[in-house]
């Protein structure tokens, strides 16, 4: 009779070995030490923040702010009287106006250099999409510093907030396109990893709902039994996806905008529950009024599966960082920047 003593040594040695790589993997998971955490609210409501200082590192060397131009004068001749077709800056003098143009093509193509925008054996031509884009743009970043001052404060974007040296953002996203599975089931979106989502099984587009429409976002009662609350199971799973998008997007947990022991209760939120408020009404402002507009500008190749144009959420300008470059207030040396809605 043969012994089976072989066959059980082998799976048990392939069992240990799985065994050893599963452990590894739960370890390389956990938050090494030191951990620090910063207090966000009053003593004992748990609202804190845990950071690490190896993390912040990374990220304050992933921020860094490139050396400005010195600012030139205003006075002289203006670019819209010396340079052809210039239809949003022609107020700024040619130095101003130069200098500005300089910054950008570091801000967003420092290696294409001003060719990624210009036919450069005739710049006033419009002939490139990147350079109708680029205009659109500039208008896009006067209208955020200008009328979103509720989000952005004094501190306000420039270009490199969001390309960071990148002719395309890093950080953009499509519409997710429906699927279906099996013969009638509509796809919801989930039991996918989500990136989006933190990696979960959440629904993986959270952002059309949210930051393209305008879908309400409250799921979470302020009563502790149902009181004629409407929201279902699939509205959580929806709403959850996008709260885990922005808390990766600022490098946050949940309690750098809410006292988790009433999610729904403004009075016991911290301020940042305000200011994210008014982020997600400002990024649904420039999806819908600014990029979506550009759809048929872009060529095919620049959209997604579904012909969309990207657009923009929170990891966008934030890109892991609460406060996008750690705060530093790169628009204050751009007035041109600053401009009113609609421009010049």
């Amino acid at each position: 009779m043969k012994s089976n003593l072989g066959f059980g040594f082998t799976f048990g040695a392939i069992g240990l070995v799985i065994a050893i790589f599963l452990a590894i993997a739960m370890i390389a998971g956990f938050e090494r030490p030191p951990v620090q955490t910063a207090q966000g609210g009053y003593r004992g409501t748990g609202i804190d923040e845990i950071y690490n200082p190896r993390t912040l590192a990374r990220l304050h060397a992933a921020n860094v702010v490139p050396a400005s131009l010195p600012q030139l004068p205003a006075s002289g001749p203006k670019a819209g009287a010396v340079y052809k077709n210039v239809k949003v800056l022609g107020d700024l003098s040619v130095g101003e106006f130069t200098r500005l143009m300089a910054s950008i093509t570091t801000w967003v193509a420092p290696t294409q250099g001003c060719a990624y925008c210009h036919n450069t054996a005739n710049m006033a031509d419009d002939g490139l999409y990147t350079k109708v884009v680029a205009r659109r743009m500039i208008q896009m970043t006067q209208h955020v510093n200008a009328d979103w001052k509720q989000h952005v404060a004094a501190t306000g974007v420039t270009c490199f907030t969001c390309h960071r040296g990148n002719p395309v953002p890093s950080q953009t996203w499509f519409s997710a396109q429906d699927q279906t599975h099996g013969a009638l089931q509509a796809d919801p979106g989930k039991n996918l990893v989500a990136p989006a989502a933190g990696d979960s099984s959440l629904p993986g587009d959270p952002f059309t709902p949210f930051l393209k429409d305008a879908a309400n976002i409250r799921v979470q009662a302020t009563t502790a039994l149902p009181q004629g609350d409407a929201a279902t199971i699939k509205n959580a799973d929806w709403t959850y996806a996008l709260m885990m998008h922005m808390s990766s997007a600022l490098g946050v947990n949940c309690t750098y905008f809410h006292n988790t022991r009433s999610f729904g209760d403004w009075s016991q939120s911290t301020p940042q529950r305000v200011t994210a408020w008014y982020g997600i009404r400002m990024v649904r402002d420039l999806n819908a009024d600014y990029l979506g507009p550009l759809t048929a500008t872009f060529p095919q190749a620049r959209r997604g599966p579904g012909g969309d144009v990207a657009k923009v959420n929170c990891a966008t300008c934030h890109q892991g960082v609460y406060k996008p470059l750690f705060g530093v207030g790169m628009a204050a040396g751009f007035p041109e920047l600053q401009a009113p809605s609609g421009g010049h």
